[in-house]
């Protein structure tokens, strides 16, 4: 039985115009080793075209031997070729599997069939190279995020079991997921015990406000700000150990550490001069800062 032709890398047909270019490269009964009289003409090929860009390599055979006889050698030829060319002219990672068989008319004289060609876009023509292949260019998806969805509550477990109701700020938590990168918004009414980091329990809306603004805003980063008042020196770092246990919060709530910096100021960036005049002016002095990093 004779098997008319044998195409290596047979995948897929698309269409192709003018502003795509072949060469052939010829073999030897049987072999796949390109011909000696063919060499020079690759060589002068490969010299004069260092500009193109190869978009596939196709193997064919004569008619004689079998299916599987004519496929491994099919595919011998190519790797040949492929050796010769590697690295000196530009080809597509995808050119094993682009296949231009449908242009191959297969010759009356056996030795014409035995080749290798080589199929290329011209310097020129590169900017239309997807047009060229009848590649269709997928369109980037936009990725829509969702407008996050605030409640003006939550309820809490207490330790001894029971349940709390917090009324939360959702105007507050808008603003902090509106606010654009760079900007700073100070968390009105979260106070602390005197002298510690800890938080007084009249707190705890302030603290579940950002916590739901983290948790519906999954690429928020922010930096935890502290800062002091009345005291030109923060001895004790309390401003730093203020900004952590905000932290701490939120990442015992499920907030990735990676999304939460931290760092305390004393009294260095005071909105007021100290010795502050009045309980409003020490408030102001007296507060904890979050910066937006990105989102």
């Amino acid at each position: 039985m004779k098997i008319k032709i044998t195409f290596f890398l047979l995948v897929f047909c698309v269409a192709t115009t003018m502003a795509q270019s072949e060469f052939p490269v010829y073999f030897d009964s049987n072999k796949s080793e390109v011909k000696k009289s063919e060499l020079p003409k690759l060589e002068s090929w490969i010299a004069s075209h260092g500009t193109v860009k190869i978009v596939a390599i196709n193997g064919f055979c004569d008619e004689d031997g079998t299916v599987g006889f004519n496929d491994t050698l099919a595919r011998k030829r190519v790797n040949a070729v492929l050796a010769l060319i590697k690295d000196k002219v530009k080809i597509r990672s995808d050119f094993k599997t682009r296949s231009y068989g449908e242009r191959h008319k297969h010759s009356a004289i056996k030795s014409e069939n035995r080749k290798v060609v080589i199929y290329y876009i011209e310097a020129k023509d590169l900017s239309r190279e997807n047009e060229i292949l009848g590649i269709q260019e997928e369109k980037p998806v936009a990725k829509v995020k969702k407008a996050p969805v605030y409640s003006d509550k939550v309820t809490v477990r207490n330790p001894n079991g029971s349940e709390t109701v917090i009324p939360l700020d959702v105007a507050f938590m808008k603003k902090i997921s509106d606010a654009e990168t760079g900007t700073k918004i100070a968390l009105q009414d979260l106070n602390f015990q005197i002298n510690t980091f800890a938080i007084v329990q009249e707190s705890r809306p302030k603290l579940y406000e950002l916590l739901m603004v983290m948790q519906q805003n999954p690429d928020l980063r922010i930096d935890i700000q502290g800062h002091l008042c009345c005291m030109p020196n923060d001895r004790i770092d309390l401003s730093t150990k203020r900004a952590k246990a905000i932290s701490g919060f939120l990442q015992a709530n499920g907030i990735d550490k990676s999304r939460i910096t931290y760092q305390g100021f004393g009294s260095t960036k005071a909105i007021y001069p100290l010795p502050e005049k009045n309980e409003e002016e020490r408030a102001a002095n007296r507060r904890v800062e979050i910066e937006i990093l990105s989102k």
